[in-house]
């Protein structure tokens, strides 16, 4: 019997086996919580060690993912609910006995990289504490006072016609927040010089700056706005990776210096000419705008890595208000799995990218680790710096989201899955589908306000395609 046979023969035999007794339902994450079993996670996992070792064959990840699962059945019965920890020493245990030592090897380095990282990580939350608990609470206690808790029920306040009532009660506590933003503002007085609002990418800073501009113009404060965003450097100065992509997440793909330069001119009267920026090209164009800052004017900052303290070190602390701004969602599955900020900022940037910054959905989807990897490193350890903290997310954009992005993911999934050096975007996409999958979409989005942060992201009722 050929090799080939052979393992259509064993994997019609396994399928025949679960399918009579049936397989684990569900297994127990590291911090308690209960998920639902998905066999691919340990073929990703297996995919991943051979790729580290060089050797990386899919379909002998499948394959051995099926044999780790008829271990799992077999040793904890199909109604158990193993653990991770549980999981994984099977998995070690039977690539060495089917005679994979190598990739077992790989595996167990796979194995404590991963828990170094996440130990790492648990290091430094409980250093810097850069999860603010009291305004995740405030989300949640929102979200239950208006029946918004998870995907079922936004399906059922869709199904009763209820969602333009969700879009108004939701962009109203985003106003509410920009208000009391700009009092905290106002209490302090002539000190005030600079406000600078910043945040992970597409979390609705440029949104969040123009209505902050509109309550203090409304008290008699007049500020002006400078987008630090064209004072990116032309992307033939940045380098490429292996796949030809450019990074230019991390702050020094801003010209600090020019911008410091400009801050200090324009706090003393001086006129500047600020650069500007054509992402289209991805070519800046220097000596463009002219910008006068008057004596009792307030500057206003939009920047990514507006926190990030050499980005304004020219300005004294004691002149800045900072405003940290992020998607903190409290929205989850019926298995209690909520979806994650960064997963509802990277919809929101597939979209915008594709409506305004000549990128495919995919594109921002495989560049999304430089995104993450900048965030992690230079934007929200500064969360304990902010003087405020705003939260973008919207309880029913989800389903908005689906409607537009929904049929790429699939497209990725398949075009990624197979792939050792794209499995961070085949994860993600596969997250995010399973997520959408039972939510409802919504097409029609004229009950969303034209000055909505949402439309920051989707423009202005424009058709699906």
């Amino acid at each position: 019997m050929s090799r080939k046979n052979e393992i259509i023969i064993n994997k019609f035999l396994r399928a025949y086996t679960m399918k009579k007794h049936g397989t684990i339902k569900q297994i127990i994450k590291r911090e308690g919580n209960l998920v639902r079993y998905d066999r691919d996670c340990i073929c990703t996992a297996i995919f991943g060690a051979q790729a580290s070792g060089g050797k990386a064959n899919r379909a002998l990840a499948e394959e051995l993912s099926l044999e780790v699962e008829n271990s799992l059945v077999g040793n904890y019965g199909s109604n158990s609910t193993p653990s991770v920890e549980e999981i994984q020493d099977i998995v070690e245990k039977t690539l060495m006995e089917k005679g994979h030592v190598e990739i077992a090897r790989a595996y167990i380095i796979y194995r404590n990289e991963r828990a170094r990282m996440r130990s790492a990580s648990v290091s430094a939350f409980e250093v810097t504490d850069n999860i603010p608990y009291k305004k995740i609470y405030e989300v949640l206690c929102w979200n239950m006072d208006h029946a918004c808790l998870s995907i079922r029920d936004l399906n059922a306040i869709i199904d009763n016609g209820k969602f333009p009532e969700l879009v108004r009660d939701s962009e109203q506590r985003y106003e509410n927040e920009i208000i009391q933003c700009a009092r905290k503002i106002m209490q302090r007085g002539n000190e005030i010089r600079v406000i600078i609002v910043s945040g992970p990418s597409s979390s609705g800073k440029t949104t969040t700056v123009n209505k902050i501009n509109d309550h203090l113009l409304g008290a008699g404060i007049e500020s002006k706005t400078i987008n630090l965003d064209n004072y990116f450097f032309s992307l033939d100065k940045h380098l490429k990776d292996e796949f030809g992509d450019y990074d230019y997440e991390a702050p020094e793909s801003l010209d600090m210096n020019l911008i410091n330069r400009h801050l200090v001119m324009l706090l003393a009267g001086e006129t500047i000419k600020t650069p500007f920026y054509n992402f289209q090209t991805g070519k800046r164009t220097l000596d463009v705008h002219e910008m006068h800052l008057a004596k009792d004017n307030i500057l206003l900052l939009d920047s990514l890595h507006g926190l990030y303290q050499p980005m304004t070190a020219s300005v004294p602390d004691s002149m800045k208000f900072k405003v940290y701004i992020e998607t903190l969602g409290q929205f989850r599955s019926e298995e209690g799995q909520f979806l994650r900020w960064a997963d509802n900022r990277l919809m929101r940037r597939m979209i915008r990218d594709s409506l305004s910054r000549n990128s495919q959905p995919e594109a921002t989807l495989t560049h999304w680790h430089y995104v993450r990897r900048s965030e992690l490193k230079y934007i929200i350890p500064f969360i304990t710096t902010a003087d405020f903290m705003v939260n973008s997310a919207l309880p029913y954009e989800s389903s908005i989201l689906k409607n537009k992005v929904f049929r790429f993911f699939p497209q990725a999934m398949k075009l990624y899955r197979d792939n050792p050096t794209r499995q961070d975007a085949y994860i993600r996409a596969k997250r995010i589908y399973e997520f959408l999958l039972p939510l409802r979409e919504i097409a029609d989005d004229t009950c969303i306000p034209t000055n909505s942060i949402l439309r920051e992201f989707i423009g202005l009722n424009r058709p699906t395609e």
